[in-house]
């Protein structure tokens, strides 16, 4: 037995004065004690400092636990100050979507209201350019008159660039706001317009900001209430569009000859007005913007890095071409390259936009149930389809032909307008929705700047048939594309039966 370990032997080593007492200093004494229940309780020491250690561990785990269960329960407010310095990354609401309720609907609403005129009037604005084209503008050719329009559409879908991640930073509510007043502005000073320039400022370049600023964040403000929903809501919210182009052509088909072209305009202004003030009032985000949303650059080309979203923006490049050049281009078809009657543009458009309201809604349910991008591919080569069957070969022979394949292709298109931003939405987060939109078609909107013009074009010199087959071309490549798009989706496998 080691003697030091004895408190008695120490004791004895120590300098005593006669009387026996011990003769040392304080500071030597309480060493040599401390030193003495050192080496008594250590082990028993290490023992409980691993049982604390055991515990302590134990309570940190299950703080952390309490703290990640805290952080998902409200995972739509931001970080407070002890989760910023401990590094807690946000959990995105990706889980906590309503998927309905009267708030989510009433969101929806809004959307709907305020696509019938932004959308609704981009898709119509082939009559205003046939009107243009027998009066103010008739000493012009269809492809110098196209040129408003194509400026209109195209910044309406390129400025998404800029508007998303402005939605995803600050939210929807002065962003409609600003855009609304915007396209009301437009709409009454279209009305006093009978120049090329002054209808270019005015409805092409003013239209196309306030048009961008309104249509990817209605359709932004959806995707945040909608996720296995979502197909169905942004196909009812873009029917709105569709109720929009089949109302806007039958109005003006009516007030135009009666009461002139300024007081029409007038008239739709007032209507717009209508639908902007319901629209602002019941919109709303439910994911509030967070500060990491806040700290990314407004436009960041990295995000052409995903193979999905530029096959996928290759395709929908395709589809704009085709989709806004028959719209621009249908009037003009009818009434200059056919003997049909005069009306027949107007009917033409109010036909395709009527009917594509189906082709937002159906297609939109079905791709719920079986995958938004196999939906989408089946209603591409639907489309195709009919534009080989019906248009190519009999659109300027027979009106009935005409018609029919009017409504099939506003059944089509009407599909990818409701569908592409459902599949946007499947490739990110919904707090970068407006991001990934905008980015999409700031690519994809091109096609629009051009499309119009060069279908005025060969409509004019080589005929409409070789438009038609220049259309179903552009298609098919837009096709092949697209199931690349899916493909890099399954993880760059040839998978036939399964939902994405």
């Amino acid at each position: 037995m080691d003697p030091t370990a004895n408190p008695a032997v120490q004791m004895q080593d120590m300098p005593t004065s006669s009387d026996g007492r011990v003769h040392s200093e304080p500071e030597e004494i309480w060493d040599g004690l401390r030193r003495t229940v050192s080496r008594v309780t250590g082990r028993s020491r290490v023992g409980s400092d691993e049982k604390h250690s055991t515990h302590q561990e134990t309570e940190t785990r299950s703080q952390g636990r309490a703290r990640s269960h805290r952080t998902r329960s409200q995972r739509t407010q931001p970080l407070d100050a002890e989760d910023e310095e401990l590094g807690i990354p946000i959990v995105d609401a990706e889980d906590d979507f309503p998927e309905g309720g009267l708030r989510a609907w009433l969101v929806v609403a809004a959307a709907w209201m305020m696509l019938f005129p932004s959308f609704g009037f981009m898709v119509s604005i082939g009559t205003l350019q046939d009107y243009w084209a027998q009066h103010q503008l008739s000493y012009m050719t269809a492809r110098d008159i196209g040129w408003i329009p194509s400026v209109f559409v195209y910044l309406s879908l390129a400025l998404g660039i800029w508007v998303g991640p402005l939605f995803d930073r600050y939210g929807p509510r002065w962003i409609a706001l600003i855009g609304s007043t915007g396209y009301l502005l437009m709409v009454f000073l279209l009305a006093e317009c009978d120049t090329f320039w002054q209808m270019l400022l005015c409805c092409g370049v003013l239209g196309g900001v306030c048009g961008a600023m309104l249509t990817t964040t209605t359709l932004a403000v959806v995707a945040h209430w909608f996720k296995e929903r979502r197909g169905l809501t942004q196909g009812i919210a873009m029917m709105g569009s569709s109720c929009g182009g089949l109302t806007i052509p039958l109005m003006l088909q009516t007030t135009l000859p009666k009461y002139g072209y300024a007081w029409s305009l007038r008239i739709i202004g007032f209507m717009f007005l209508f639908c902007f003030i319901i629209g602002n009032i019941l919109l709303k985000a439910r994911i509030p913007p967070t500060a990491a949303a806040k700290k990314k650059a407004i436009i960041s080309l990295s995000i052409y890095g995903d193979l999905r979203l530029s096959l996928f923006t290759m395709s929908v490049f395709g589809f704009e071409v085709v989709l806004f050049g028959a719209l621009g281009i249908l009037p003009t078809y009818a009434t200059v390259s056919t003997d049909f009657p005069a009306a027949t543009g107007f009917n033409l458009i109010s036909v395709l936009n009527g009917v594509s309201c189906l082709g937002r809604l159906l297609p939109g349910y079905v791709a719920d149930k079986i995958g938004r991008f196999n939906t989408l591919l089946i209603m591409i080569l639907f489309t195709l389809l009919w534009m080989l069957v019906l248009w190519l070969p009999f659109g300027t022979s027979s009106l009935a032909a005409l018609y029919s394949f009017t409504a099939l292709f506003g059944f089509g298109t009407g599909s990818w307008m409701a569908l592409t931003p459902a599949c946007v939405g499947q490739l990110c987060r919904a707090d970068e929705f407006g991001r990934y939109y905008g980015s999409m078609y700031f690519i994809a909107s091109l096609a629009t700047l051009v499309c119009v013009p060069i279908s005025g074009e060969l409509v004019e010199t080589v005929g409409p048939q070789p438009m038609v087959a220049f259309f179903c071309v552009i298609l098919g490549l837009s096709l092949i594309s697209f199931l690349f798009s899916r493909w890099a989706c399954l993880g760059r496998r040839w998978t036939v039966k399964v939902k994405v």
